[in-house]
């Protein structure tokens, strides 16, 4: 290792999607990271297309206010919020790398998180020198032992805690009593509700955002909005929570285009989101279907994933599946199948079968 490079960073591991090495693979079925399987509209594209000529000028740095994007995602969210209320990121994880160090960093505090859930969390904490403090969750229903939790914020300095909603990858949204026990927390932790699956669940905590001024709202428009290679996510919260973001935000941290895609993804919602009902239709086929295999211990799920375990060897089984071009996460000790189009599902259930038997 470089000397000169910190010595505690062979200890990590970098987020890893699994996508590397499949340049052998022939149009493989990609259901391993919850992407929408569905690409823009030709026309939308075209659209893109024309604002890339006639309005982007690539020698110019993006505005670097973002009040046009941040103004169209308020009215999205919610007519209780304003741009003040918004800040953008490229993708969700440099919102949270900015949540962290705008609260955590020079042994200002830990982070809690329960296990398993999205590991950025925690991978960006550690790489930032920020303790992590980890509680499981239920092995039944993947619910948070709030009393872990709760024994944690009594005895440890956590500064954030960090919840899905609904979770990945076991796909379950936050109970009465998860919500209960967030809304109980003092006003000196900050609660951070990732709602990158807000759009399939349908289930959000924003209209309660005015009254929590210690709680933030993450979204993003990777999912749903089906702009994964554009990276776009954003932040809703109280100004003075925002003001803080956007002094650890990098200038001009959105390319011209990806704003210009994420404002046309907004104006097009509507059509844009007409297949969050197929991928949800899907979703309780693929269910149905899965339920059938032996060895199987599947749950219900609120986002546009199921999750399994089996006592199979996981890290055999989906590389068995890689080869056969159908890629799903081997992820918090399970399977995390992303849904796809009805052809990739009917492939990837397939070939699922003839593993598991």
């Amino acid at each position: 290792m470089l000397e000169f490079i910190r010595s505690d960073l062979a200890e990590f591991a970098a987020y890893n999607t699994q996508h590397t090495d499949n340049s052998h693979l022939d149009h493989p079925d990609r259901l391993d990271v919850n992407e929408n399987p569905y690409d823009l509209p030709d026309e939308l594209k075209q659209k893109l297309a024309w604002t890339w000529q006639n309005e982007i000028e690539s020698n110019r740095y993006p505005d670097g206010g973002y009040l046009a994007l941040k103004d169209a995602i308020a009215q999205y969210a919610g007519t209780q919020f304003t741009n003040s209320n918004i800040s953008v990121g490229n993708g969700s994880d440099e919102l949270i790398r900015s949540i962290l160090m705008c609260t955590c960093l020079n042994g200002e505090g830990s982070i809690l998180v329960a296990n398993p859930t999205f590991s950025m969390y925690g991978i960006l904490a550690k790489t930032l020198g920020i303790p992590v403090v980890s509680v499981d969750r239920s092995p039944k229903n993947f619910e948070i032992d709030l009393q872990a939790a709760q024994n944690a914020i009594d005895t440890q300095a956590i500064r954030v805690v960090f919840v899905v909603h609904p979770n990945s990858p076991t796909g379950n949204a936050l109970t009465s009593a998860e919500i209960a026990w967030l809304k109980s927390l003092p006003q000196n932790i900050l609660v951070v509700i990732d709602e990158a699956y807000f759009e399939f669940s349908q289930t959000t905590l924003a209209d309660q955002l005015l009254e929590r001024p210690n709680w933030i709202i993450l979204r993003t428009f990777s999912k749903a909005f089906r702009l994964a290679a554009h990276r776009v996510g954003y932040a809703i919260a109280h100004p003075e929570m925002i003001e803080a973001l956007e002094k650890m935000r990098l200038p001009f941290n959105l390319p011209s285009f990806s704003i210009a895609a994420a404002r046309l993804a907004l104006a097009e919602r509507d059509s844009l989101l007409e297949v969050v009902s197929e991928i949800l239709e899907q979703r309780a086929i693929v269910y149905q279907k899965l339920e059938q295999l032996p060895n199987l211990q599947l749950w219900q799920s609120a986002a546009n994933f199921i999750y399994a375990r089996s006592s199979h060897d996981l890290e055999q089984l989906t590389e068995q599946l890689r080869q056969q071009r159908t890629i799903i996460r081997h992820t918090g000790g399970g399977l995390r199948i992303t849904i796809g189009t009805p052809d990739e599902n009917v492939r990837m259930f397939d070939r699922l079968k003839n593993a598991l038997t």
